[in-house]
């Protein structure tokens, strides 16, 4: 199944929307719009995919999303299980709505890169405090000071320094030229499914394909092999697992990234990371200590 495109379309009275979610678990639906997304968790955890990026989300996590970028925020297994609460602080808008040729005057200009950097989806880490406040304040707000508000905030987004690209401008390439196409329904399958046994004749018969052709086809789109980016996606889960979740061990981390066993974990660990997964927490640990 291929991302699902949802309308975000803002009220009558306003440019864009200021929406507060408050629900049992987010939708877990992997979609995409082409309204620009700033959202803010306010409660609850999860992994969130955007792009060809897999990673937790934590309490006051602020993530910027470009048009059409495909995501999905899916939240830890309580939140299905028990009676817990998720909420966040949603911002739709889209460019053409205040005006293309807006954010192309000179005094946009900050804004208008902010924009294009968003297209791989961004977690702001900068200035949190005083972004979070004001995004707070803009959704009591109405009208002129409403506008001029959210102009602000994006202005002082995008003069902080502290912000970090999540997916990769090769998943937008592939996911361009791949919409509405059997590529589409790959990466929502393998996103899905990542941490659980997926062999090539499984994900090929998904997409309705020999194993041979989808090889192939998935290596000309995305100049990887369907058993390189896999390993990468779930490499890439568990650095974010050894970083945040330091209770688990290396074992566990291994099967719960989707390994069948942990010498193959380290092996491909060192091939895509350069590091064994304790040397890779030791470095950043050191990093982090230096800041």
């Amino acid at each position: 199944m291929k991302p699902k495109e949802l309308a975000r379309i803002s009220p009558s009275h306003s440019s864009f929307s200021v929406e507060l979610h408050k629900m049992p678990f987010f939708l877990n639906v992997w979609h995409y719009h082409k309204e620009i997304e700033l959202l803010h968790i306010r409660k609850s955890t999860g992994t969130k995919f955007i792009g060809d990026h897999i990673g937790n989300f934590y309490k006051n996590d602020i993530i910027l999303l470009g048009s059409n970028l495909p995501h999905m925020i899916v939240n830890d297994k309580t939140y299905f299980e028990e009676k817990l609460n998720a909420e966040a602080l949603v911002f739709h808008f889209d460019t053409e709505s205040i005006g293309k040729v807006f954010f192309s005057i000179p005094e946009m200009k900050k804004i208008y890169l902010l924009l294009e950097r968003a297209k791989v989806g961004l977690i702001i880490k900068g200035n949190k405090q005083e972004i979070i406040s004001r995004m707070n304040r803009l959704y009591e707000q109405e009208g002129f000071d409403k506008l001029i508000s959210f102009l602000e905030l994006l202005h002082i987004i995008a003069v902080t320094e502290n912000s970090h690209p999540l997916s990769t401008t090769r998943f937008l390439d592939s996911f361009d030229k791949g919409s509405n196409s059997k590529l589409n329904q790959a990466y929502e399958f393998i996103f899905k499914n990542f941490n659980t046994e997926i062999s090539l004749d499984l994900i090929a018969d998904h997409v309705h394909m020999n194993a041979s052709a989808f090889s192939r086809f998935f290596k000309k789109a995305t100049n990887k092999s369907f058993i390189y980016y896999l390993n990468e996606l779930r490499v890439g889960y568990a650095c974010k697992k050894l970083l945040e979740d330091q209770e688990l061990t290396v074992s566990q981390i291994c099967y719960e990234s989707g390994f069948n066993n942990l010498s193959n974990f380290n092996k491909q660990f060192k091939t895509i990371t350069g590091k064994s997964p304790k040397e890779y927490v030791r470095c950043h640990l050191d990093f982090t200590q230096m800041i």
